[in-house]
């Protein structure tokens, strides 16, 4: 076998290894070299939106997702979060996930420690932030939220009456936020623009994996005003807010990965048309 028919005909495991291995090695050197982030005007829509903000405004943030997706989403969660603990705005918090509840509270938890860590403010349970926990059936929730969230959550994760907790009081449903943030990675983002948005005619922006974003980009405009799209749209999130942390520490594997990735097809690419093309000269 000569050695177009070896490009040809190499078992897919080597590529597997030699992408585990550029990715590794970018992943362990990526303090040696940096990726340069373009902010996109879909990302920076929605900073600018949290930026225009007042201190003591209301945002709805539904994190829903589930720990598979949890290495992509968590970044963007993250930034956001920070970036609306930073300008004082209010964050209502809720998942449709149902294995997102406990991630949601963890998440919650750790970023209200960071903010106080590096922006001096000290984020409080019920009053800066609260968590109204998960229920089933996305599609009638939402709908549900849009009349009274008190619909679906008469208390909140830790079973304490909604009507009981600072943030809340005053908080009836959309109209008393100033958007909602969707962070998801399923049809739940669907279920947003159709029952959320397109009845209720709230704000809306999204966040989503990144085989997803292409999806949703002809909503923007119309029916949301921003897209966050995976690592790289949480990368940018984190340039805004002047916060390097794990997205754009993965911003290198991500490249080396993706460089790699269309490597391997040129050269399978090449060895087939070459391979075809001495074929037919010795027929």
């Amino acid at each position: 076998m000569n050695f177009l028919n070896r490009i040809v005909a190499l078992d897919r495991r080597w590529v597997f290894l030699f992408l585990f291995v550029v990715v590794s090695m970018a992943y362990l050197l990526r303090n040696y070299f940096s990726v340069d982030i373009t902010v996109t005007k879909e990302v920076k829509s929605i900073y600018d939106f949290i930026e225009k903000r007042n201190e003591g405004d209301k945002l709805l943030i539904s994190f829903d997702y589930d720990p598979s997706s949890l290495a992509e989403l968590h970044p963007m969660s993250r930034a956001i979060m920070l970036h609306c603990f930073r300008r004082g705005i209010r964050v209502v918090a809720v998942t449709l996930s149902q294995y997102g509840a406990g991630m949601v509270e963890e998440i919650l938890r750790e970023v209200a420690a960071e903010a106080k860590e590096a922006y001096g403010v000290d984020p409080q349970y019920g009053r800066d932030y609260c968590f109204v926990g998960y229920r089933p059936y996305p599609a009638m929730v939402i709908l549900g939220m849009g009349e009274n969230f008190r619909v679906f959550f008469p208390r909140d994760y830790y079973d304490t009456p909604l009507d009981s907790i600072p943030l809340m009081q005053g908080v009836r449903n959309y109209d008393d936020v100033n958007a909602v943030i969707g962070i998801t990675s399923g049809t739940t983002a669907d279920f947003w623009i159709v029952y959320g948005n397109a009845r209720y005619d709230m704000p809306l922006a999204l966040g989503v994996t990144g085989v997803m974003a292409t999806d949703y980009y002809p909503y923007l405009g119309n029916a949301i005003f921003g897209l966050i799209g995976g690592w790289k749209g949480a990368a940018e999130y984190e340039k805004l807010i002047d916060r390097s942390a794990d997205a754009n520490a993965g911003m290198p594997a991500q490249v080396v990965a993706h460089l790699t990735i269309v490597l391997f097809i040129m050269i399978g690419n090449i060895g087939y048309l070459l391979s075809r093309k001495s074929t037919n000269a010795v027929s």
